[in-house]
């Protein structure tokens, strides 16, 4: 599966960033019962990055690059606060710092800081990561939808691998209309009509996407999010029989892995509490959870199947309404960071410039 508008994207530097995925932003980058005492490797907008856990049990985050001779430090030690690479046993904290090179006395490379570190967040069973740009190494405030963070609402978290770029994801998600038909036989999206007028409306962090006349009958709504993190929204109506009744509410996040791979996360959460929540973590785990993976497989090999540079050659329509205003909103956030970008740059070089000048005048 190629990624969008590869072509296009060659002679179009904002097209080859988006392909790659848009940074500023929180990405979950791995559930968080993947990562234990040992380290673990994952590549994540293009980045190769260790995991591990120190003493407390806090995930720390680095590029996977050991400073002496590039080996996976992923490959190597949990230490604790540090990792060591299996190479030649250097030791690298948390924040990126050499502390210790075991082969030699005295090293240089002993006390600098030569690895990229992430910040880390652990929320609702998954472990997020800022990606920052030069002109954003400080991350922005996460704040995530209530149904992952609110003690109000009961939720698991689903995680799978597709071989597509994640702006294919983003697009699926922000199409209603495709419930209706691709998940027809869907115990959740059998019914609603199969034809509606569709509508975008502002809300206070982003946008939703909905048909008009129609709500709570299938897939109907969808919300986009911005929020220090880009992430989705909407709700499925459920039957009595499948736990306390209203909505089921899914959280959803496209994480870019490279141009041509992505993961998806997607928490499937309902507003339950005492007696109630038991019997729906219960009925979901025995009844529900199988059929939701269903109806993700049916995603995934529809994105998967699609035709090479499919973007190139569509024909959109009425329904398309969001997924172009999302398209639209992803660019223009892939300019900003650009211009913003130039512009730390440019300060940059004129810092540096007027020390330097400082310097020899000095001199």
């Amino acid at each position: 599966m190629t990624s969008p508008n590869t072509t296009q994207g060659a002679a179009d530097p904002i097209q080859s960033y988006l392909d790659k995925g848009l940074r500023n932003y929180w990405y979950p980058v791995a559930p968080s019962w993947q990562v234990g005492d040992a380290p673990i490797g994952i590549t994540r907008l293009g980045d190769q990055i260790v995991l591990w856990r120190d003493k407390e049990g806090k995930v720390r985050a680095l590029e996977d690059r050991c400073p002496h001779r590039g080996a996976r430090l992923s490959l190597g030690w949990n230490l604790g606060g540090s990792v060591a690479c299996w190479y030649h046993g250097i030791e690298v904290d948390g924040g990126g710092t050499v502390v210790k090179v075991p082969a030699v006395s005295n090293c240089p490379l002993e006390g600098q800081q030569c690895v990229k570190s992430y910040p880390v967040e652990e929320h609702a069973g998954a472990i997020f990561l800022w990606f920052g740009d030069d002109a954003h190494k400080e991350p922005a405030p996460l704040k995530l939808p209530d149904e992952l963070v609110g003690d109000e609402y009961a939720n698991f978290v689903c995680m799978s691998n597709w071989k597509c770029n994640y702006q294919y994801a983003i697009d699926n998600v922000m199409d209603p209309m495709h419930g209706a038909y691709l998940h027809a036989t869907s115990h959740s999206m059998a019914e609603g009509d199969k034809q509606a007028d569709m509508r975008v409306r502002k809300t206070e962090t982003g946008l939703m996407f909905e048909k008009i006349g129609q709500r709570d009958v299938n897939f109907d709504w969808v919300e986009l999010g911005e929020t220090g993190a880009l992430w989705m929204r909407l709700a499925i109506p459920y039957q009595k029989k499948f736990g306390p009744g209203g909505s089921f509410g899914i959280v959803g996040f496209a994480v870019p892995v490279d141009e041509n791979n992505c993961q998806v996360y997607f928490w499937r959460a309902r507003k339950v509490s005492g007696w109630q929540r038991d019997a729906w973590r219960f009925l979901y785990r025995n009844r529900l959870e199988g059929l939701h993976w269903a109806v993700l497989e049916q995603d995934r090999y529809v994105l998967e199947s699609m035709a090479p540079n499919a973007r190139e050659h569509e024909f959109l329509y009425q329904h398309d309404v969001g997924v172009t205003r999302v398209r639209r909103m992803l660019r223009q956030r892939a300019q900003q960071h650009f211009a913003e970008l130039d512009a730390y740059r440019e300060q940059a070089a004129g810092a540096a410039s007027a020390t330097s000048a400082t310097g020899h005048s000095h001199a």
